[in-house]
């Protein structure tokens, strides 16, 4: 039976992306619905980075597993890096969860009347490891774009209608998963991390 590795979300969109993306480790891969107990992890980190190597930590000490998390988001420009490392509940408010929808609703509005020089934005992504030792892995990629003035595409989650591939002239949501596992700031991420896991994983596989 191949070892199991635990990602740390929920998030069926980034559960299915990174399992493929994590195919080269090997391993079983399970969601935190495989592991009912463990509730929710506040993320109260300033960074990325700091988010991802929490989550990991958190769920593998929990698990007893290795535990691999991301931590990813939105920076536009010219809104001074939002929503960054709010991405995913920036729409959100008192009694009111954020959703995919209301995120993007609240970043077009926001953006709405910036030219098209001013719409420049990018994807990050930290991609963090770490072991029950509290032994741990982190590798950063980003993935430069423009915001698309309306959705478009019905493919990917979160931003991905309104982040525009200026090379590819597409929204990463019009990309099928395979094109956009090739350029996307979690792919980049995955494979920066891949190049330090041989290591850390012969060290703490289970």
């Amino acid at each position: 039976m191949a070892p199991t590795v635990v990602l740390a979300s929920r998030n069926r969109g980034k559960i299915k992306e990174l399992a493929v993306l994590l195919q080269p480790f090997g391993v079983t891969v399970k969601g935190l619905d495989a592991f009912p107990a463990i509730g929710e992890i506040e993320e109260t980190g300033a960074t990325f980075a700091e988010n991802a190597l929490l989550n990991a930590s958190t769920v593998s000490k929990l698990t007893g597993l290795v535990a691999v998390a991301d931590d990813s988001g939105l920076v536009v420009d010219a809104l001074d890096g939002e929503p960054g490392v709010y991405s995913a509940r920036y729409s959100q408010e008192e009694n009111r969860p954020a959703t995919d929808a209301r995120n993007t609703e609240k970043l077009l509005a926001k953006t709405a009347g910036f030219p098209d020089g001013k719409r420049t934005a990018r994807f990050v992504s930290v991609m963090a490891a770490a072991a029950p030792d509290g032994a741990h892995i982190h590798a950063e990629g980003s993935w430069e774009g423009v915001l698309a003035r309306t959705p478009a595409g019905t493919n990917g989650f979160g931003y991905d209608p309104v982040f525009l591939d200026p090379e590819l002239g597409l929204t990463a949501a019009q990309m099928e998963p395979a094109q956009k596992n090739a350029r996307s700031h979690r792919a980049k991420a995955c494979r920066k991390l891949l190049a330090l896991w041989p290591a850390f994983w012969e060290a703490h596989r289970r």
